[in-house]
């Protein structure tokens, strides 16, 4: 029989896709290349159900002989493998960002005289409409908590913007940039301890309690479907750490990052410029244990936020810290710096490429942020979060349309900074 290849991302199969298999069927025995979690993720969101979930979906479909892993949105490695007889795919890619790769496989199938054929795209149908139904319908908590995990066993850099409210959770969940064949979004959100308090006009002091952090939580996974970070602060005593754990875990949270400094909270960024009191080692490795012995699925992190370098204590105090606190358990680092030159957050992440065991690193470069994303997954890190951008940018745009109403006794100076009612009233759940 002649080989048939389709390669898929089908997060949400439909009849479409089906559509496609049948006519693949028609040309010979059919191999269908599911694409993993990141090469997805190149074009739309992360897929809802899992690369094994979809896996076992498409090989009990009628007419399908293999399905195997297509690990790159760029088809070559597959195509020259199998040397396919025909390749199949929707005529959608003509355009857009995957036009690009359709290019390429016209290119390596012609070596032997394979042939690209090509179905008018199913109308009525559509896969990025189906994605927008499922988030007008909500996400579970179950899925939505396993999606952080997912990322990071797929090698995928995950990209986190910080949220505070359900606004700002809506620009995270929607916004997305298409570039160089890509389209590009967040993977995840961050609720930052410094702009949920800020945001309420609270110092960044733990001031703000538990029961008003929770308020600003059900408002953004109200109206959105990513996975959430939580900034838990020092995470408190022991015992009460493990009830943060219980309570976002049954709310679908991926992760809580907790510091390991003691007394009052107050912001890294101040470096020694105020008190900075480290914990000791066996008591955040304590605490770290208190909080997976309290966690009930394997799907939820604790990540150790390390303040070695805030507090000056060097670079033998941090990897110390690192190592033990990998002992105990956590299931990531989150190293700290507000060193604008970068020089030691790049010495740390060389000396932790040493450790025998190592778990995902995450990078704030708030102070660093000369660095692209792509030299931060070249130095080892797994996670960057853009920590506090929203509202940093936001405050100064809402002062701003303030001093030009007072100025002018009118608001007319400030249309053009301002959103319409009706784009508002758009982007907001139905």
């Amino acid at each position: 029989m002649k080989k048939v290849y389709v390669g898929m991302g089908t997060d949400l199969v439909h009849h479409g896709h089906i559509n496609i298999i049948e006519k693949a069927r028609e040309l010979g025995e059919v191999t269908i290349g599911l694409l993993s979690d990141e090469a997805v993720s190149k074009f739309a969101r992360v897929p809802f159900l899992s690369f094994d979930e979809r896996k076992q979906i498409l090989e009990n479909i009628k007419g399908v002989h293999e399905v195997i892993a297509q690990e790159e949105l760029d088809y070559e490695t597959n195509l020259r493998a199998l040397k396919p007889d025909y390749v199949v795919h929707g005529d959608d890619w003509k355009t857009g960002p995957q036009r690009h790769i359709r290019e390429k496989v016209l290119k390596v199938i012609g070596e032997w005289g394979g042939e690209l054929v090509e179905p008018a795209y199913t109308s009525g149908i559509s896969s990025t409409g189906l994605r927008q139904a499922m988030k007008e319908i909500g996400n579970t908590p179950d899925i939505r908590r396993r999606m952080l995990r997912r990322m990071l066993d797929n090698n995928h850099l995950v990209k986190v913007m910080e949220t505070h409210n359900g606004i700002s959770g809506l620009i995270v969940e929607d916004t997305k940039v298409e570039l160089d064949g890509e389209v590009r979004e967040f993977d995840a959100m961050w609720l930052s301890s410094l702009t949920d308090s800020t945001a309420k006009g609270k110092p960044d002091t733990e001031y703000v309690d538990r029961t008003s952090r929770f308020a600003t939580i059900n408002d953004i996974l109200d109206v959105t479907t990513k996975p959430m970070i939580l900034d838990g602060d020092t995470g408190g005593v022991a015992e009460h750490f493990a009830m943060l754990v219980r309570n976002i875990e049954r709310l679908g949270l991926s992760a809580v990052v907790i510091e390991d400094k003691v007394g009052l909270k107050r912001n890294s960024l101040f470096g020694t410029e105020v008190e900075q009191t480290l914990d000791t080692i066996e008591g955040f490795c304590e605490k770290i244990q208190a909080g997976k012995k309290a966690q009930v699925t394997d799907e939820f992190m604790i990540f150790s936020r390390l303040e070695s370098l805030i507090a000056d204590k060097g670079m033998e105090d941090a990897l110390t810290r690192a190592k033990a606190y990998i002992e105990a358990g956590t299931d990531g680092i989150m190293i700290h710096s507000r060193h604008k030159d970068g020089k030691e957050i790049m010495e740390f992440m060389k000396e932790y490429q040493k450790f025998d065991v190592k778990v995902p690193v995450i990078s704030v470069p708030s102070s660093y942020n000369q660095f692209t994303e792509d030299e931060l997954k070249a130095a080892g890190f797994s996670i960057v979060i853009y920590a506090n951008h929203l509202l940093r940018t936001a405050f100064p745009a809402m002062k701003r349309t303030a001093e030009s109403i007072l100025t002018h006794k009118r608001s007319k100076e400030v249309d053009g900074e301002c959103m319409s009612i009706k784009e508002i009233l758009t982007i907001l759940p139905n």
